[in-house]
């Protein structure tokens, strides 16, 4: 009876944990699988976003630089006669439109750089961490649930050993029983007998003992891997799922923030823009296009009426025309007092004119031969300061020649004094002409008209070295002077163009290297170290145009500064 019962309470325990095992094993293998999909996804989909904000970067920056391609296109050439289309209201505005865009693309490049510095490179180092961790937590999980399976197999092992102990025992037992029912059996071979089945029965209990710790101990394993390890794992995976999540939403609105922060830059250059367009004014263009334009001529007055109805007019008429005009054309001829004034109609010489722009009406020819005697005075300006700097140069190697012989400058400075009387020569030529110019010319504020005969007087020469190869309205040369021929011009004011001169933009700034002097007329004086702003590279001749401010600018030598120059400056 005692080992009936040991039989039958064994058979319960081993009945028990083998419902339960199984399948909540294979269930949560399961729920690995789901949650390794699922959170591999998710670094799919963040690496997806990177690679797209990655590519917008890169449209941005290809943007921005086809507009500074487009601006730079578009501007105009330095020292060129588009440049001087751009004194015009209308002009102007196109330019700034130019630089705002310049600037417009350069908003653009600071959408591409905040992007792929905050969103792009963060992201991509937290993908890696995420990779990581996501190794980490599923690797635990592999880790319980190996464990759990081990501990899992130890109990099957147990419970294998106690059931076989068992039937064992029962075999022993039923061995014993029928050995001492038979009365042919001896006393020996019956206590043989019962020593195997109590053998037996004590290794069965042991079994049972050894089983029961086991599976006691595989319980408490159990509880703990589906209490506490499995749903710790669980938690951190759903931990770092979320912070992705939220990692993913940050990255968009930072996305948006990056847009949203160059809004107001962007719309001051759209601004600038709208007051450069407001700034046109098509009076003052039209004015400047005048300005430009103007001959000095006065209109050409009434033609006088000729009466051929009386033979005597009629005979002096056909005896002037024959005496003016050798072709023996009957045409006409106009009275002296309107040849003078169709200067305005004379056909211009093409090709290059001459060196004295006699070719060009009074005003325009005025005009051109003050810019180059103005011209011609800078360029003599500028050798003079080289010869100055060459001079202290000179000085310098006087006093220190360890610095550089003496002797090597004197063939420079002879050339530059060659160059300076040169240039003086031409500007007294150009001066003659226009004082000749401005001698025939009334005065800028003279309202009323010269007389004809004092006129003429004053100004017979020049008028005769104009009067010649001229044409009139039929295509014929007349070589005739009379009193009134040239001589009514109207009086009308002459703007200087160069004091209405806007100044030349800066391009860069530079820093006195030396103290220089500048005592010429044109250079200006620097100390050491000071900062200033160039407004003109040196254009060979070893000299640099500064600024100090709006009222203080002029030369210095390019050996005396260091010099920066901006980037648009060196594009351009």
């Amino acid at each position: 009876m005692e080992f009936s019962f040991a039989r039958r309470d064994i058979v319960r325990l081993l009945k028990q944990p083998s419902r339960s095992i199984c399948g909540i094993t294979d269930q949560t293998e399961d729920q690995f699988d789901n949650l390794e999909k699922h959170t591999q996804w998710g670094i799919d989909v963040l690496e997806k976003y990177i690679k797209f904000v990655k590519e917008r970067a890169e449209i941005e920056l290809s943007y921005a630089k086809q507009l500074r391609n487009l601006s730079k296109k578009y501007q105009p050439k330095k020292n060129s006669k588009e440049e001087e289309e751009y004194r015009y209201t209308s002009t102007k505005a196109f330019l700034a439109t130019l630089n705002e865009i310049n600037d417009y693309a350069g908003q653009h490049e600071v959408i591409s750089e905040n992007m792929t510095s905050l969103i792009t490179g963060e992201l991509t180092r937290y993908v890696q961490e995420l990779k990581q961790e996501r190794k980490s937590h599923f690797h635990d999980g592999r880790k319980a649930q190996q464990h759990i399976e081990t501990c899992w197999k130890q109990l099957e092992a147990s419970k294998r050993r106690f059931e076989r102990d068992c039937k064992e025992a029962d075999r022993a037992q039923q061995y014993f029983e029928k050995m001492d029912a038979d009365i042919n059996v001896t006393k020996a071979d019956v206590e043989k007998a019962r020593q195997q089945a109590q053998l037996r029965h004590q290794m069965a209990e042991d079994s049972k003992a050894e089983y029961s710790s086991t599976l006691q101990k595989f319980n408490s394993e159990q509880h703990d891997h589906y209490y506490t390890h499995i749903p710790n794992i669980f938690q951190k995976i759903q931990e770092m799922e979320e912070r992705r999540i939220v990692r993913i939403g940050e990255s968009m609105k930072t996305f948006a923030e990056v847009d949203r922060q160059v809004i107001p830059i962007i719309g001051k250059c759209l601004d600038e823009i709208t007051k450069a367009a407001e700034s046109v004014d098509h009076k003052s263009d039209s004015q400047m296009v005048i300005e430009a334009f103007k001959s000095g001529f006065e209109p050409p007055g009434d033609i006088d009426f000729e009466d051929f109805t009386q033979p005597m007019k009629r005979t002096i008429s056909e005896s002037s025309l024959s005496n003016s005009r050798g072709d023996g054309k009957s045409e006409p001829k106009f009275g002296s007092k309107s040849k003078g004034k169709l200067w305005p109609f004379i056909k211009k010489n093409k090709g290059a004119g001459p060196e004295d722009f006699s070719n060009l009406p009074p005003e325009q020819r005025r005009k051109k031969l003050q810019q180059k005697v103005d011209e011609l005075n800078r360029d003599i300006q500028k050798e003079m300061d080289q010869r100055d700097a060459l001079t202290k140069m000179k000085d310098v190697y006087i006093k220190n020649p360890q610095m550089g012989d003496a002797a090597s400058v004197d063939h420079r400075l002879a050339e530059l004094g060659q160059n300076i009387e040169k240039l003086r020569l031409e500007v007294q030529k150009f001066e003659g002409w226009l004082a000749e110019v401005e001698g025939r010319l009334p005065p800028r504020n003279e309202q009323a008209r010269r007389q004809s005969g004092l006129y003429e007087a004053q100004n017979t020469s020049a008028v005769n070295s104009c009067a010649q190869d001229r044409e009139s309205p039929d295509g014929s040369y007349t070589e005739e002077q009379s009193q009134e021929t040239e001589m009514k011009v109207p009086a009308t004011d002459f703007d200087d163009e160069f004091d209405d001169e806007e100044p030349l933009p800066t391009i860069g700034t530079c820093k006195a290297l030396y103290t220089f002097e500048g005592q010429n007329e044109g250079t200006i004086s620097v100390a050491e170290g000071e900062m200033l702003y160039v407004i003109e590279e040196d254009k060979g001749d070893g000299w640099t145009r500064i600024r100090r401010n709006e009222d203080e600018e002029g030369y210095v030598p390019t050996s005396y500064v260091e010099v920066y120059l901006d980037k648009n400056a060196k594009d351009s």
